[in-house]
């Protein structure tokens, strides 16, 4: 076995990471100085640690390269009112009556063609919060089935952890979301089914001021020009899976944000969509060139010889390695991202060697990532709580609920894989 670092180096990188992240320490320099830690503890040696972390962010570049130019097609969807006029008409169809149902959809479609998950919660918590107050519903149900939504939506989408993942496993990245498609639907459903019953129960409900928070009176565009810019991208990158005909999704994604803002008229503001993507996106991208370093670590140690050797212990096939990977890693970072990318950096050889099909083994990992992701010591847990002015103690409560609805999609990734 060739490995330059022990598992218990690497285990404590990772332990002090997590336990930075957790005391509030930016994440970025929490996954470098646990990668520090992890290398100097595994090896003793300063000089191989270093090298090792340069490698390992060295490996995320063409991730964050597209990552970035994703942020374009975000900043115009939002900006231009795209994300928000698609998400209204999804309500406005399916009606109040189906509110919990409109609010999840909303939601996933949102994610789905490109907007961040927070992003998307925030978008929808809007209109949520509005319908939820006519129909009655308590803001747990409403904010469940956002976050529902947008855990179906975001491993069917071109976003971060998805372009992390396709690239560790060097696969399609359409062929990636479309292999998790089965897995979102089920998502949905099941975020249907619990914040119905939530809305049942007793909870805080929606009150005047949290409308006025969200009052205003900005035009939208139409639903067919809002739906340009992703329906380019959706078709560029159909392209190759159809046609053989490979459009990167580096040159997809802006380009469907260029569209979108020529269709909605904002051309001239098209500089300023791009610089609030970019703003977006920046944090995103400085993560995962942190995740990369300790990913180096982590790949390069005796842990996956290790792990695998537990299984085979435990009598467990080699592919219960990939949705366990995903849950540990993402909810150690509480990131879908940075947990879906250490996730699949370190196992992506170990998991192919044993047989497991790239695309499948990649699809597991990612569905895996959204079952802890929305712990309390990431940026998710607060920006979604504080979309519907949900106070800690509240927010907590759903944690649970969100494990069901990624545990879901884990499972029937799984169950997927072995048919």
């Amino acid at each position: 076995m060739d490995y330059s670092f022990t598992t218990i180096g690497a285990l404590i990188g990772m332990a002090v990471a997590i336990i930075l992240i957790i005391k509030k320490v930016q994440p970025a320099y929490s996954l470098i100085f646990g990668a520090l830690i992890g290398g100097v503890i595994g090896s003793g040696n300063l000089i191989l640690t270093v090298d090792t972390m340069v490698s390992g962010a060295q490996s995320m570049i063409s991730s964050v390269l597209r990552i970035m130019t994703s942020g374009i097609l975000a900043g115009t969807l939002i900006k231009t009112g795209a994300a928000e006029k698609i998400a209204e008409v999804i309500v406005q169809k399916l009606g109040e009556k189906r509110a919990l149902i409109a609010v999840a959809a909303a939601t996933m479609v949102i994610c789905a063609v490109g907007v961040f998950v927070d992003i998307s919660v925030i978008t929808v918590a809007p209109i949520a919060l509005a319908i939820g107050k006519k129909a009655g519903y308590n803001k747990a149900s409403l904010l469940l089935a956002m976050i529902g939504g947008g855990k179906a939506g975001n491993i069917i989408s071109p976003n971060p952890n998805t372009i992390a993942v396709s690239e560790a496993f060097q696969v399609d990245l359409t062929s990636l979301m479309i292999k998790n498609i089965i897995p979102a639907v089920c998502a949905l459903i099941v975020t249907v089914i619990i914040a119905t019953i939530l809305s049942k129960k007793a909870g805080t409900m929606v009150s005047d001021q949290d409308l006025e928070k969200h009052a205003g009176n900005k035009k939208l565009p139409t639903f067919i020009q809002a739906f340009a810019g992703p329906l380019t991208v959706i078709i560029l990158l159909a392209l190759r899976p159809i046609f053989s005909i490979v459009i990167d999704p580096l040159i997809a994604l802006p380009l469907g944000g260029l569209v979108c803002a020529i269709a909605c008229g904002s051309l001239v503001q098209f500089r300023e969509f791009a610089e609030f993507g970019l703003s977006k996106v920046a944090g995103v991208s400085i993560l995962l060139i942190g995740t990369g370093t300790i990913a180096g670590i982590i790949k390069a140690s005796a842990l996956q010889y290790d792990v695998i050797s537990l299984l085979e212990m435990m009598k467990m096939p080699a592919f219960i390695l990939a949705p366990i990977a995903g849950i540990l890693m993402a909810g150690a970072t509480a990131s879908t991202t940075a947990g879906a990318t250490i996730a699949s950096q370190t196992f992506a050889q170990t998991l192919l060697n044993a047989g497991i099909p790239a695309i499948s083994a990649g699809a597991m990992i990612h569905a895996g990532a959204t079952v802890i992701d929305s712990l309390p010591h990431g940026s998710f847990f607060h920006a979604t709580g504080g979309s519907v002015g949900m106070n800690i103690k509240e927010r907590m409560k759903l944690i649970p609920f969100e494990a069901c609805i990624g545990l879901t999609s884990t499972i029937v990734a799984v169950i997927v894989y072995l048919i």
